[in-house]
């Protein structure tokens, strides 16, 4: 048998050279693991190296196993074992372990009792958090359907009937509020009822939303250009982070003979697709930690709290293969009522779609996802970062900051200048670019941004309100020629 085209068979998958019986916990860490999460198979016969040495008895091999996970498991787990013998002869154990019904299941020996689960391609204990999930999944619940100590009459949800009423045309009555599963029949609401209320009480539903100066959170002379705290329904977080994004984003543009080409940095069906899942999907049980946006020069980051439920990294995985597994059944459902988002669970691939959809992408602006065991990260490229504004100053492409679509009241403009917060002059940055080229005419774009301890791209931008108002101008050849700055006393 081939080793590779056997291991391809198993998508989750653990492999033993021996049934240990002494160390029975490095295998039944397994067989908990697996059927406290997505379900797995366990290979009894195989080296680490992948070399099939197979098992010497694998009768009694047999019943060993099965004999101590009734011992050693709580509660029994369903499972299927099957035995393999290769062309050579070789003998193999497989165990397979489905996604359990009654989690958790414990692990009791050695004088503990601990519960499992996998994370990518290992078995690790659960903490205190991944266990109450596992406890609520046992039953057939989840956070968000969960009563809290909060009564429906003490609370407003202005945004959520509104939302309601204009992508429908009803109005949202109390009773379907309590069909969607909002609050029960006692008058307390869910957690999913808390989280929509206007002034939600759960602390650690915020957004902090930050346009970083450069490529990271060291910015040089000033760390932030722009930065937000938002609290609320979800719905008021969705819009108020959309709107941060898009006062933070410029739209490139160049005329056509009948039209113009409009590039954004970003597209926004990304970014709306990759906040609502954000929003939706995180795990609010992790108590003290937020859904972030970070805007970069570069990218911009949207983090959530909470990995990908089955246990997997995103980073592994084939999104087009993953299955709709929803951690919040509840908001999920409001959401897609609400037309948010859809019920088939195609967030990721639309953020990709959209992508290689723009005029300007390329194969390296491609989003990226990364995920860890309590946490989400979607990577959206600036798909504008890297063009070289000056080798079109014959026709130049405009810079504007696009209004939102929704009458939110924003008009946002390019953040052209770093915020005053050093009490620097206003046009400090475009005085001191002056200062160098008057220095060093031949200085490069990459010069000024070490020794003004800027971006390249804020050196750029700056220098193109320069040549646009007359202040500089090249004289020359882009490689051999030099700046000129004017004098406009």
């Amino acid at each position: 048998m081939n080793t590779v085209n056997f291991v391809s068979e198993t998508t989750e998958y653990d492999k033993k050279q021996a049934v240990e019986h002494k160390k029975m916990k490095s295998w039944l860490r397994s067989v908990s693991a697996f059927a406290n999460t997505a379900g797995g198979t366990l290979v009894f016969g195989i080296t680490d190296e992948d070399e099939i040495i197979g098992l010497d008895d694998i009768k009694s091999d047999s019943e060993f196993v099965s004999q101590k996970i009734k011992e050693r498991i709580s509660p029994f787990p369903e499972v299927v074992m099957k035995t393999y013998r290769t062309e050579d002869g070789k003998e193999l154990l497989i165990l397979g372990i489905p996604n359990g019904k009654e989690t958790p299941y414990y692990y009791t020996g050695d004088g503990v009792t601990e519960a499992f689960i996998r994370i990518g391609n290992e078995s690790v204990v659960a903490n205190a958090t991944e266990l109450k999930r596992l406890v609520l999944r046992g039953k057939n619940s989840s956070y968000d359907s969960l009563i809290s100590e909060y009564r429906f009459e003490d609370f407003s949800f202005t945004k959520l009937r509104e939302r309601y009423r204009s992508w429908t045309g009803s109005s949202l009555t109390e009773k379907i509020m309590e069909s969607f599963g909002l609050y029960n029949d006692e008058g307390y609401l869910t957690n999913a009822g808390v989280l929509l209320a206007d002034d939600s009480p759960v602390r650690w539903s915020r957004v902090f939303c930050t346009r970083w100066n450069g490529l990271d959170k060291s910015g040089g002379q000033l760390d932030a250009l722009d930065s937000a705290e938002y609290v609320g329904s979800l719905l008021i977080l969705l819009t108020d982070s959309m709107r941060f994004v898009k006062c933070n984003t410029r739209t490139l543009w160049k005329k056509t003979p009948d039209s113009r080409i409009e590039m954004p940095d970003y597209c926004e069906r990304s970014v709306y697709e990759a906040l609502v899942n954000a929003l939706i999907h995180r795990d609010y049980m992790i108590n003290g930690s937020e859904v972030h946006v970070d805007m970069f020069d570069d990218r911009l980051e949207i983090y959530s709290p909470g990995g990908m439920p089955d246990g997997t990294r995103i980073q592994e995985r084939d999104i087009t293969q993953i299955p709709s597994t929803r951690r919040n059944p509840v908001l999920a459902d409001i959401f897609s009522r609400l037309g948010h988002m859809e019920r088939q669970g195609s967030g990721l691939e639309k953020i990709r779609l959209a992508y290689e959809n723009a005029v300007q992408y390329t194969l390296d602006k491609e989003p990226r996802f990364r995920s860890g065991r309590a946490d989400f990260t979607v990577i959206l490229p600036n798909l504008n970062y890297g063009y070289d504004a000056l080798n079109d100053i014959d026709e130049p492409l405009n810079c504007v900051g696009e209004p939102l679509n929704e009458p939110l009241k924003c008009y946002c403009e390019p953040l052209n200048e770093p915020l005053n917060l050093r009490n620097e002059p206003l046009f400090f940055t475009k005085e001191k670019i002056e200062e160098l080229l008057i220095k060093n005419p031949h200085v490069t774009l990459e010069q000024i941004a070490k020794d003004l301890n800027l971006s390249k791209s804020t050196v750029k931008r700056n220098l193109k309100e320069l040549i646009t108002s007359g202040n500089v101008s090249r004289a020359g050849s882009k490689k051999t020629g030099q700046w000129v700055v004017h004098d406009k006393s």
